[in-house]
Formats: structure tokens, sequence, C-alpha cells
């Protein structure tokens, strides 16, 4: 089964639940209404469905190919024909700022057009999420001239976007950025434009053909920078520079010399980018490329985590479809002839747990995203700082849960399907190839939950965590109060006693014993995730309850099998203080 269908009603369910109707009144989103909103993600499913997703198998089967004499990279006809239409819908412009040619919409409906165009074909989404990323950083860092150079051209997709901070030497580290700048002309101290030369490996859709431009974001470091993170600046490199009016001129010194052979997302060209005296100007400040590139990083990492919730989205409609195709042993029920596998119980129970997951992964990435509408666009000062708090501290985990839950689903459909699910002819094989990378791209999952335990909950002593998990007991004593929801509401209790404990004890322990609190970081943001994904469950399944939904029985079931499944078998607080010196004696 090759064929996708958005899930617009659970899509609208999950939007609800995060917030969208509270997001909709901000002053910012005057005008649009639910209405509106269901207008527009009908039809982008319509174009995900009919237009997108054909072009994924294709995609995957013929990749990426580079002429090696020019550099120039070109993929499937299919590709760039789905890209154009998506382009000249408008949909690349959907939350951008209605200043720039955007159409202003939150960036939670964005989100979820995102999620469908991931589960529609992952690899070619890639390229409007670098794009997306670059235009939310120019937007808060670039000059005026710039901002009208490039902004309205990224927005309508005339052009892409790049980021470029993997080195061979610098991957998770990038204090070891050796890539420089070096000022062209006059008094460096008041340079205008940069030479960048340096390698850039690891560059997603670093070059193509499918739009006239493409702008890298790099980072690179200019003559007696200092070292470290500290010393890195943001350079705009195009690939055709341009003149003042922004008219395209030669190419630019940037090149393509080498595409990586992957294991899945095949049709996004994975580039190998050589920099030599490319010309560059500086975006925001010198040396401040780190803080910078935050902007683009943080709403890539929201936008990966959305992959997980595509890839497990796409395999559960293949392995739905497939269960109710293939007949194999026989059921209790069955009198004669062979049962659907779909019938089986163990068969149930996998494909249950993947739409549950599905589900709670949607709903813990939405609510990051809702954050940060709220962050950026609430009237009251201290509502935006909350919010930006609390979308600081969902990052890492709506990054990091779903994509590791992501392969899991993957896999499960690669078990549904049998041994035809080792065979490519299936197609569920790709979910499984192209659902490996997202755990690592856009910084491993090992380095969010550092993130998580060093920057999120020992900087402020808990104080983020702790005002989501009162939120959470909020939906705990609601949900206490539902007959068909209190016992799940016991579990979710004791997911929050655990949490709290095991906050308290990473904030009294951080500042002496780091690598004791990191021994345990990745566990302890499985607990928080998990917590937080079943709270949101409880919070759905509550809601259409009372709101008398012809769906509520099945959101209440999902809401008791992730409880029972999930909730009750969460990590130990004993296996997140378990500290760096078990780990070391237990390794030869």
């Amino acid at each position: 089964m090759d064929s996708y269908v958005a899930p617009l009603d659970d899509i609208i369910s999950a939007l609800r639940t995060v917030g969208l109707d509270e997001i909709l009144t901000l002053p910012a989103f005057e005008g649009i209404d639910r209405a509106t909103v269901a207008d527009v993600l009908g039809g982008f499913a319509k174009l995900a469905g009919e237009v997108i997703a054909p072009s994924d198998r294709i995609g995957d089967a013929v990749g990426a190919m580079l002429d090696t004499t020019t550099g120039d990279v070109t993929v499937a006809p299919e590709i760039a024909t789905a890209y154009a239409r998506y382009s000249e819908g408008g949909w690349t412009a959907l939350s951008a700022s209605a200043e720039f040619g955007g159409g202003g919409f939150p960036g939670l409906v964005a989100a979820a057009n995102r999620e469908m165009f991931g589960s529609a074909n992952l690899a070619l989404s890639l390229n409007p999420v670098l794009t997306q990323s670059a235009i939310e950083l120019l937007e808060r860092w670039a000059d005026e001239r710039q901002r009208s150079v490039f902004l309205a051209r990224l927005i309508d997709g005339t052009w892409t976007g790049t980021m470029n901070l993997t080195e061979p030497d610098a991957g998770s580290d990038l204090g070891a950025v050796r890539t420089t700048a070096t000022p062209i002309g006059g008094d460096p101290a008041n340079a205008t434009r940069y030479a960048i030369t340096g390698t850039k490996i690891f560059i997603t859709w670093g070059e193509h053909s499918m739009t006239e431009n493409i702008i890298h974001l790099v980072l690179a470091r200019l003559p007696g920078a200092p070292e470290g993170t500290r010393g890195i600046s943001l350079f705009i490199v195009p690939k055709f520079n341009l003149d003042d009016a922004g008219a395209l001129l030669e190419r630019n010194g940037v090149h393509c010399l080498a595409l990586e052979h992957k294991l899945g997302i095949h049709a996004s060209p994975t580039c190998v980018l050589q920099f030599t005296d490319a010309i560059g100007e500086l975006v925001g400040s010198v040396n401040g490329g780190m803080e910078a590139m935050f902007s683009m990083m943080n709403p890539a990492r929201l936008a990966i985590g959305l992959q997980g919730v595509s890839v497990g989205e796409r395999a559960l409609q293949q392995s739905s479809a497939f269960a109710h195709e293939r007949r194999q042993g026989r059921s209790k029920d069955t009198t004669s002839g062979a049962s659907l596998i779909a019938e089986h119980p163990d068969v149930k129970r996998m494909l249950l747990d993947m739409a549950v997951t599905v589900d709670a992964s949607r709903l813990l990435v939405y609510l990051a995203v809702a954050a940060a509408d709220v962050a950026n666009n609430h009237p009251d000062a201290e509502e935006r700082a909350r919010s930006q708090r609390r979308m600081e501290l969902l990052t890492p985990l709506a990054k990091a849960w779903p994509t590791d839950e992501g392969v899991r689903v993957a896999s499960l459909g690669v078990q549904i399907h049998g041994g035809m699910g080792f065979i490519e002819e299936t197609g569920i094989a790709q979910r499984y190839r192209d659902a490996r990378i997202t755990p690592i791209y856009e910084g491993t999952n090992g380095i969010q939950a550092i993130d998580l335990v060093g920057r999120k909950i020992a900087r402020d002593n808990g104080l983020a965590v702790n005002e989501l998990l009162d939120e959470i007991s909020v939906t705990i004593e609601r949900a206490d109060g539902i007959a068909e929801l209190s016992n799940a509401a016991k579990s979710l209790s004791e997911a929050v006693h655990q949490c709290r404990a095991a906050v308290t004890w990473i904030v009294e322990q951080f500042a002496n014993s780091a690598d004791a609190v990191l021994a345990g970081a990745t566990v302890f943001l499985d607990l928080v995730a998990t917590t937080v994904a079943g709270s949101l469950l409880i919070k759905q399944a509550a809601d259409h309850v009372e709101d008398g939904s012809p769906d509520a029985t099945m959101r209440v079931a999902r809401a008791e099998f992730f409880a029972f499944d999930r909730l009750t078998r969460l990590p130990s607080l004993q296996s997140i203080t378990l500290g760096n010196e078990l780990l070391t004696a237990g390794l030869r």
C-alpha cells in the first residue's frame, strides 16, 4: 500500500487539545478562525495525498544524482514536480510574516501541514523544513536590507535555504568549526562582505536545481576570533551572487563535492559543500553566530520531531492496510479458511500500539509548537516569558521522544508485514530506513537529553518543568472525576510523582556531580516525555467525553492503553540515579 490519506480528524483533535482555539484569539491571528484552519488543512491534505505522496517511492528508488564535472545535483522529475506544486500553491508562506508576503497563520497550523508533508514524502519535506527555519532566523537577525532581499523569495519558494554547521572534525561539537571568513576590502572592522572558505558536510538539500537560488547560512570564524563557540559568526552565502537589487549574478564559490550514500531519505541530497572564497555577508553580530543559529536550530528540531510522527503515521497506514488484506492462520472466530491477520490479538495490539504512539507523539510536538506561538505573539509579557520557558523545556522532549518512537513504530510496521516486511517491494522497509536518521540529525537525542537536564532543569532549578507538572496535576484531577478515565488518572499521578522526585535529585546533584546526572539524562528524558504525552492523551480523551463526541470511546481506550502499557512501565528513579561510576565499571 503506497498511498497516504491525511488523518485530518486526528490532526484537528490534537490541535484543539494543545490550545488552537486559544491561540486563534491572539491579536496576531485576528481574522483566522477554526473553519479557515480546517479549509487550509483540507487543501494541503489533498496536495499531500494526490501529488506529493506518489513521488515518495520514486524518489527513494532514484535518489539524488551528482554530475561530478559540474557539481550540479538533480533529483527525479516527480520530486521536482511535487516541489513546484507545493511552491506554486503558496504553501511555503503559510506561517511567515505577512509583512514579507507570508500568510500569517500560527506556527501550529504550519506544523500540521508539515506533518502531512513528511508522511507523504519525508525526504522532500526536509527542503521546506530548512527553508522555513532560515526564514525564522532571518526574520529575527537579518538587517533591513537583508530582509528585503532574501525573505520574500524564501517565503514564496523561489529560493530555498540550508543550514551549514557540520564539518569533518566538527559534528556535535561546533566549537571545533574551522571554516574561515576573511573581510573583503576596506576596514576589517566595518566589512560588509567576507570570503568564506572551508568544507561543510551533511548539508541537507545543499545543492539542487529545483529553485533558482539556494541561500546557505554558514557558521565560520573571523581572523583572531576566540576559540570554541564564542568565536563563531554566521554568514549568508548564496549559491548565486546578487546585485544590490537582489538580481542573480555569477555563480558563487560554493560547490558540491560529493553526495552521501545513505540508509534512507534517498531523494534528499546530503551534500559535501566546498566553500572557496565564496562571498558572504554577516548576519547578526560578530562572534554571535551560535545565538543566531539557535533561532534556526530550535524550530528545525521541532520539525524533526514531527518527522517521527510523520513516518509513524505512514507506517501505521501501510501496516493497517496490509493487515486487512493478508490472510494467515485462523482466529478463534473463523470457521473455515485463513483469517485476516488484523483479526489476531497480537496484531491488533501492535496496530493499537502504533496508533496510540503516533497520537501521543503528535500531541507532544504540537504542544511545543503551540507554546512557541504564544511566546511569540501573546500581548502580555509575563505570559510570553512563561510560554518561552515552556517551549524551551519541551523542545528536547519533542525532538527526541517522537523520533525514537517513530523508529519503534516503523519497526512494528515491518513486524506486522512479517517476512514481506523485509522485502523492499512492500514499501514498509523504506519507513524503517527513513526513520532511522531522525534520532540523529538536528542534535542527537543524547544531546537533547543533556540539554534537558543541564539547560532546562538545573539552570532554572526546575521552574519550567514544575510549572508543567502542576498543569498535568490539574488534568489528573479532571480525569479522576470521569469514571472512564479514573484508573488512567492514577497511573498518570504516579508518573508525575516519579518526575518530581527525579527533578529534585537533578537540581540537587547537577552542580557537584554533573556526570552522575548525565548518566541518567536519556532515561530522565524518556520519563518526562512519556508522562507529558500520557497527560495529553488523557486530556484529549476527557475533552471528547465531555463534548459527547462519537470518538469518545476510541479516545478513552487509547488513553487507557497508553496509561496501562506505558505509564506503568516508566523508568525508575534508581535507573536515573545509578551514576557514571556504575556505567564505567560495567564496560571493558
